[in-house]
């Protein structure tokens, strides 16, 4: 019986067999498709053709003690476009059975896990990106009092496979000093992974085995925090032009600090990250993939984000790999900081009029690690605080202010510098300015009406943008949207224009998004994680329920 039948089938019939007889037990779960049917594409495969992602997932509760949770998976008749080319027909995607008895928890199947803040391991689901790297194996915690253990083994979910390496490892935390009453609090951790995977090769001079370790440490108190997280990965075969060397090996580490303090309605946090050669799969061929497969830690590009579609293009993403694409392209990871700043003016305040005023200010700014690197040795010797050449820079001022009860806007401002030369390996660097006018107001009942304008400034690249848009709320359960950006300044004789009409509708615990128009090519970020996306035009749709 293959692993989709047998999941199926042990989940069906606990569900005939205890049904809802006992109140303790209960049946949930929810569904979602997302659709389009492609009028136009860049990937010919897609033309006049209609593709789509479909998730069911079936969770049930046994006496608060078993959860037993299953999600199947159907891309028919074929995914989305720049989706895994492995994730096709209808499978078994996640199956589990956790058990908790007091103090420990138990899990086997499909595991998602994150140690510290991720540099090491995090498994998670991201839909939109394409994203699933759960582990398939065994898990178990204990937790009590100042004592948090997990331990766990096994595989990676590799679109409908599973890798070839093997993954093993453990997180711990022990709570040294809490205070419930002040907030204060101490907290070490320790976490240890382990990824065994033998290359294809007739010889090499690197162990199967690769080791890392973390260390961190949280200090907490009710105005003012402070965590650091160190890693480190032992030496491994680096990846170049989608091979593993046997001559270019190096280990890797990183170093994680962030700070905050809030305090009579200021608030400022910073972020200092230093990443080397911290790429890290179960299966070392796949480095770098756009699909994210086999990915086992988690690390983010630490820059603001944004929510407009003009503020996200030319986004950075984290650059935590070696690359040695010729002499003039090297490098070995990023070195980098950001500073969120937030003020509330109090209300019936010069500045801040009848309802306050809310400022937001962040700068980030992000560089190679600088260093004497070798590209005929294959080798570089770093300097620990040197930066080197910029990948990225960006300085954004964002005013949130409340007129009366019915009208209120928002003015943001972007400073961005962006080196599509060592980000993207492309030719070019770009500097850009970009305004967005924000306004919402409020009609009689649940109505409202939303209105932007954006604008692009830049004399590289695309040259101008021009963005505008609006939405129109007749309740709480049913909006209408209207957005585009348009391309200007340049040589070409088309202007590239990106028009989209949509509507959203949503009752109860479901929703349903209905657009059409053409949308931009380009990087697509959500939390800090990217992915390229190809252009296309055509109608889209959502369905999401949950039961």
């Amino acid at each position: 019986m293959t692993l989709n039948r047998l999941a199926l089938f042990l989940f069906f019939l606990l569900f005939t067999s205890k049904g809802f007889s006992q109140s303790n037990n209960f049946f949930y779960g929810s569904f979602e498709s997302n659709g389009v049917y492609y009028q136009d594409s860049e990937s010919s495969d897609y033309d006049k053709k209609f593709a789509s992602n479909s998730y069911l997932n079936l969770k049930y509760n046994l006496n608060n003690k078993w959860v037993f949770d299953l999600q199947t998976e159907s891309y028919l008749p074929l995914a989305l476009q720049n989706y895994s080319g492995l994730l096709e027909d209808t499978f078994v995607s996640t199956f589990s059975i956790n058990f908790n008895p007091n103090d420990f928890n138990f899990t086997l199947g499909t595991i998602y896990e994150q140690f510290g803040s991720g540099m090491l391991l995090r498994t998670w689901e991201d839909r939109q990106l394409g994203i699933n790297n759960s582990l398939w194996g065994i898990r178990t915690s204990y937790k009590k009092q100042n004592l948090r253990f997990v331990l766990l083994g096994g595989y990676q979910k590799k679109a409908n496979t599973i890798s070839e390496g093997k993954v093993f490892g453990f997180d711990s935390e022990f709570t040294l000093y809490e205070d419930k009453n002040t907030f204060n609090s101490l907290l070490v951790g320790l976490s240890y992974l382990g990824r065994l995977e033998a290359p294809h090769y007739v010889s090499y001079p690197f162990d199967d085995l690769t080791n890392s370790f973390s260390v961190r440490i949280d200090y907490n108190t009710d105005s003012f925090y402070l965590n650091y997280e160190y890693a480190y990965k032992s030496e491994d075969g680096v990846v170049k032009f989608n091979t593993v060397s046997e001559t270019f090996i190096k280990n890797g580490n990183a170093h994680l600090l962030n700070a905050g303090l809030i305090k009579d309605g200021l608030g400022l946090d910073f972020t200092f990250r230093r990443l080397e050669n911290m790429g890290f799969y179960s299966e070392r061929v796949e480095f770098g993939s756009p699909f994210f497969e086999t990915t086992l830690n988690y690390l983010p590009a630490l820059t603001k984000q944004h929510d407009y579609l003009l503020t996200n293009i030319n986004v950075y993403q984290s650059q935590p790999n070696i690359s040695f694409q010729d002499p003039s392209l090297m490098k070995a990871g990023e070195i980098g900081f950001q500073l969120d700043a937030y003020y509330n003016i109090k209300k019936e305040t010069y500045l801040g009029g009848k309802y306050g005023t809310k400022i937001s200010l962040n700068i980030s700014k992000w560089n190679n690690i600088n260093g004497n690197y070798d590209y005929e040795n294959e080798d570089y010797d770093l300097e620990f605080l040197g930066f080197g050449e910029k990948y990225f820079s960006e300085q954004s001022l964002e005013i949130r202010k409340k007129w009366s009860e019915k009208f209120s806007n928002i003015i943001l401002f972007v400073n961005r510098y962006y080196n599509k030369r060592f980000v993207e390996e492309k030719v070019g660097e770009i500097n850009s300015k970009i305004l967005v006018f924000d306004n919402t107001l409020r009609l009689n009942g649940e109505k409202s009406m939303r209105f932007e304008i954006q604008h692009l400034f830049t004399e590289d690249d695309k040259k101008n943008w021009l963005g505008y848009g609006a939405e129109y709320n007749f309740n709480y359960n049913f909006s209408a949207y209207f957005n585009s950006i348009v391309n200007y300044g340049n040589e070409l004789e088309d202007k590239p224009a990106y028009s989209n009409l949509g509507m959203s509708f949503s009752k109860n615990a479901s929703k349903f998004m209905l657009s059409y128009g053409k949308q931009r090519g380009g990087l697509m970020c959500y939390g800090g994680v990217c992915r390229y996306v190809p252009e296309f035009k055509g109608l889209s749709f959502s369905i999401i329920t949950s039961f």
